[in-house]
C-alpha cells in the first residue's frame, strides 16, 4: 500500500528546501552588488575622485544597472571553442560559490553538519575545474594561460590553507564552524595565540580569491582579462558574482575562525558583531588593492613554497607540542 502521507511529506520537505535555498541566494546576490559599489567608491575616494554617483542617489543603483546590462547583453561564443564545457563552466563556478554559503553557521543555513570546515576546504578547491574548463574550452592562448595560472595559484595556496587550519582544529577539537564560535565565546579570540597563522591566512585568502596583489590570473596588462577573456554577458556576470561571493564568504570565515564572539547567548548580537568584523576585513581587501601593485608570478610561488610552507609546518609542530604534549585541553571539553 502506498503511503501517501510519506510522499506528501517528502515533497513538502523538498519544496521547503528549494524555497529556503532561493531565499538564501537573494541576500548573497544583494551583498555582492553592494560590495561592487563599496569597492568602486573606496577606490574612488582613495584616488581623489567620486566613483559612481549618477545612477540613483549617491550611485546606489549603479551595480543593479550594471547587472541588468550584463544579463540582457548579447552572448558571444567563439567559433573554435568547445561548446559544452564553455557553456557549463560559468554556472558551475557560480553554483560552487553559492554552495559554500550553505554551511555558514547561521540559524537557517542550508546544511548543518559537524565537518563544515572540511566541506569548505574541499568545495572551495573545486572551482579550479570550472576555471580550467573555461580557459581550455575558449581555445584562446590568453584564456588558457590565465586558467593555468589560476590553477597553479589555487592548488599552491590550498596547501597553505590546510596547514594553517590544523593547529586551530587541534585547539578547538573539531571541524565544525560552530565549535570555533563556542570556544572563543568562553575564552580569548584565536587571533591572540595564533597571530602568525592569521597573517598567513589573510595573505593566502587574498591569493585564493585572486585579489590584488595576487590577481595574476586576471592580469590585464599581459593577459587581456585572463581565463574569462572570451566571455560576455550573463556567463561573465556569473564568474563576476562568484568571485565576489567568495570574497565575502572567505572574510566571514576569517571572522569566525580568528575573531570569534564575546558571548554567544544573544544570537542577534553575534550576527551583528560577526558582520561588522567581516565588513572590516572586506574593507582591508579593498585597501590592499588601492595600495599595492601586482607582484610577479615567480614571487607569488616563492612566497608559498619557500616562505609559507616551511613556516606553517614549523608552527604546526609547535602548536601540536603545546596542545598535546603539555595537555592543554580545549575549553569545551
Amino acid at each position: 500500500m502506498i503511503n501517501f502521507v510519506a510522499i506528501i511529506n517528502s515533497y513538502y520537505t523538498s519544496i521547503l528546501f528549494v524555497f529556503n535555498l532561493i531565499l538564501f541566494i537573494i541576500p548573497v546576490l544583494l551583498a555582492v552588488a553592494l560590495l561592487t559599489l563599496l569597492e568602486r567608491k573606496t577606490l574612488g575616494y582613495m584616488q581623489f575622485r567620486k566613483g559612481p554617483n549618477l545612477v540613483g542617489p549617491l550611485g546606489l543603483l549603479q551595480p543593479f544597472a550594471d547587472g541588468m546590462k550584463l544579463f540582457i547583453k548579447e552572448n558571444f561564443k567563439p567559433s573554435s571553442s568547445t561548446p559544452i564545457i564553455f557553456i557549463l563552466a560559468p554556472p558551475i563556478f557560480f553554483f560552487l560559490s553559492i554552495l559554500l554559503w550553505s554551511v555558514a553557521p547561521i540559524s537557517s543555513s542550508g546544511l548543518n553538519f559537524t565537518l563544515s570546515l572540511l566541506f569548505v576546504i574541499t568545495f572551495s578547491s573545486l572551482s579550479v575545474y570550472s576555471i580550467l574548463g573555461a580557459g581550455w574550452a575558449s581555445n584562446s592562448k590568453y584564456a588558457l594561460l590565465g586558467a593555468i595560472r589560476a590553477v597553479a595559484q589555487t592548488v599552491s595556496y590550498e596547501v597553505s590553507f590546510g596547514l594553517i587550519l590544523l593547529p586551530l582544529i587541534f585547539y578547538v577539537g573539531g571541524w565544525g564552524l560552530s565549535n570555533f564560535l563556542f570556544v572563543q565565546s568562553l575564552g580569548i579570540w584565536i587571533i591572540v595565540p595564533c597571530f602568525p597563522l592569521f597573517i598567513m591566512w589573510f595573505i593566502s585568502s587574498l591569493a585564493e580569491t585572486n585579489r590584488t596583489p595576487f590577481d595574476l590570473a586576471e592580469g590585464e596588462s599581459e593577459l587581456v582579462s585572463g581565463y574569462n577573456v572570451e566571455y560576455a554577458g550573463a556567463p561573465f556576470a556569473l564568474f563576476f558574482i562568484g568571485e565576489y561571493a567568495n570574497i565575502i564568504f572567505i572574510n566571514l570565515l576569517t571572522a569566525i575562525l580568528f575573531l570569534g564572539v564575546v558571548n554567544q547567548s544573544f544570537f542577534l548580537i553575534t550576527i551583528i558583531t560577526t558582520t561588522i568584523k567581516a565588513l572590516f576585513l572586506v574593507f582591508v581587501f579593498l585597501w590592499v588593492r588601492a595600495s599595492f601593485p601586482r607582484i610577479r608570478y615567480d614571487q607569488l610561488m616563492a612566497l608559498m613554497w619557500k616562505a609559507f610552507l616551511p613556516l606553517t609546518i614549523s608552527l604546526l609542530i609547535t602548536y601540536f607540542l603545546i596542545v598535546i604534549v603539555l595537555n592543554i585541553i580545549p575549553p569545551h571539553y
